[in-house]
């Protein structure tokens, strides 16, 4: 299992610079998935307006386990104000190039048009999740 993760971290590292390349053009919004590995929405298809948290993992994987129930609190709490998604990379390999994972999870913060403002890996709780919107000068009151 630990070789089939680091084989899918050095895959994903090796996508991140066209990710990079994507991103670099501005960024676009996705609407969310309607389900967990579910496509992310084309830019000009999503709707925009809210900032959008993606949580990239395994549902398997013990941390992205512990990130659930945060998420789906977060999801409920700030709806219409935050846009919450958890994209499973195992089932959805072409998100996990998109956004260039590297290792899981990985939380990307995007801005309301889509843009990536920053990025952490591992596991994030939920008062560092809302600290780094706060940091990010975005108040989800």
């Amino acid at each position: 299992m630990m070789e089939k993760m680091l084989l899918l971290a050095a895959l994903v590292g090796v996508a991140s610079l066209m990710a990079a390349r994507q991103y670099a053009d501005g960024g676009c919004c996705r609407a969310p998935a309607a389900d967990v590995g579910a496509t992310p929405t084309p830019a000009s298809e999503a709707p925009c307006g809210v900032p959008k948290l993606v949580d990239l993992g395994r549902t398997f994987c013990i941390p992205c386990k512990r990130m659930a129930p945060i998420l789906a609190e977060l999801k409920k709490e700030y709806a219409g104000r935050l846009d919450v998604e958890f994209i499973d990379v195992g089932d959805n390999r072409d998100a996990a190039r998109q956004y260039g994972v590297r290792l899981i999870p990985t939380q990307v913060f995007l801005d309301a048009s889509g843009t990536e403002l920053v990025r952490h890996e591992g596991f994030m709780s939920r008062d560092d999740i809302l600290a780094q919107w706060r940091k990010l000068g975005v108040e989800l009151k």
